[in-house]
């Protein structure tokens, strides 16, 4: 690929070339033995049946410099989590699998959520936490990596790729951020939110607001909705998290709060990528792609509003407006886009989704300003540590109970 030009304010890692993978491999290899990596799989029991975690776990096998992995398993009763254990049992590396609706953590989320130091509600975000606080209480990876378990063209170089700037022993990187092209075996150009959705609503807010490095920093990223990252354990310990699918642009924007912008980067992982896609459900607002894009709406006024951008319903029609004209505009740019790349797109599906996002957008802006609504964040485990100094213990000794019970 010639692409190597640099936009917007954090760094772009192309891909340039074809790297042999081999030599990558050696290479994070020797930065992992000085920072180890600590990989975490947030996992669903349903993708134990599902096509593509099982060439995922047998990849992440062949990897000797993952000094460990964290799974977090979520809606799986007893004998799905004995399953599980049977089914990550061929990680040749040091692995824990957190077993969420187990009573034993369970019982630590209760006691710990009494007090207002656990996340409010399940999810996603509920399963990193976990899984973080797992991570610190081992005590073995310096820099760790988050993985979605759905991703059905994983190949071991993307993953190497992925921790490649954080463990650079010069690049000064705290914070990676992958992105791709979100391509079907049938030759599908899906992506949907983050085309139709993200990137024009983030265009009609710095068309409508003030000049904002926040909104600069969002928009220089290709996926902003990418589940994968890398990040040092430093950087992971300060995150406050939503638990729904508000969940990466909460992540982006807690490192934007935390750290320069010239530490943080995105890179390029893997020529084509396809995972879940989430259906459309139309009239279903707590739902698939409606619920997703409420739940990112709302992340991102809570972003603005946390940089002093007093937001009232008349500023939501307005964005909501522009987001409209916007999108249209970029409905013509992919479709052209992908002609040329011989690839198929359904345009009377990709309007449907947009008139999903613009009601969803417009209900988010509404409730947020009309209701008093907003995100709950997680608590960090630092700030969980103050109030509970055993609770990393006590997590740590229920995977270990529950593994042997």
């Amino acid at each position: 690929m010639s692409d190597f030009f640099q936009n917007g304010i954090v760094t772009s890692l192309h891909e340039l070339g074809h790297r042999p993978a081999a030599d990558l491999m050696a290479e994070v290899a020797r930065y992992a033995s000085e920072r180890p990596i600590t990989l975490v799989l947030p996992c669903l029991y349903s993708e134990l049946q599902g096509p593509a975690l099982d060439p995922i776990v047998r990849g992440l096998a062949e990897l000797p410099w993952l000094a460990e992995i964290v799974i977090g398993l979520d809606q799986a009763d007893d004998e799905g989590y004995r399953q599980a254990l049977r089914y990550f049992s061929r990680l040749s590396q040091p692995h824990h699998v957190i077993w969420n609706d187990g009573p034993r953590v369970q019982s630590l989320v209760a006691d710990l959520a009494a007090q207002r130091l656990a996340p409010a509600d399940r999810g996603k975000g509920h399963n990193i936490w976990l899984c973080l606080g797992l991570a610190q209480a081992t005590g073995v990876g310096q820099v760790v990596a988050l993985h979605d378990c759905d991703v059905l063209t994983f190949e071991p170089r993307s993953l190497a790729r992925l921790v490649y700037p954080v463990v650079h022993p010069t690049a000064n990187f705290v914070f990676a951020k992958a992105y791709y092209p979100r391509i079907s075996e049938a030759g599908l150009l899906y992506g949907r939110v983050s085309r139709l959705f993200v990137t024009p609503l983030l265009r009609a807010l710095m068309r409508c607001l003030p000049p904002s490095r926040y909104l600069d920093f969002l928009n220089s990223f290709r996926y902003p909705l990418a589940g994968e990252c890398a990040l040092t354990m430093g950087a992971a310990h300060r995150l406050h998290l939503p638990s729904d699918w508000g969940l990466e642009i909460g992540i982006l924007t807690e490192v934007f709060r935390d750290h320069s912008t010239r530490q943080l980067c995105q890179v390029a992982i893997a020529e084509r990528y396809d995972h879940k896609h989430q259906p459309l459900q139309t009239g279903a607002a707590d739902r698939g792609l409606a619920r997703m894009g409420r739940d990112i709406a709302f992340s991102l006024f809570n972003g603005l509003a946390s940089q002093g951008q007093v937001l009232d319903l008349g500023l939501v029609r307005t964005v909501v407006s522009a987001y409209q004209r916007i999108v249209l505009d970029l409905l013509d740019s992919y479709a052209a886009d992908a002609a040329i790349n011989g690839l198929r797109i359904d345009r009377g599906a990709e309007s449907l989704a947009v008139d999903c996002f613009t009601s969803s957008l417009f209900e988010a802006g509404q409730r947020f300003v009309q209701e008093n609504s907003h995100h709950p964040l997680t608590p960090t485990w630092d700030e969980v540590l103050r109030l509970q100094p055993d609770a990393l213990e006590r997590l740590q000794r229920a995977v270990n109970e529950d593994r042997t019970a």
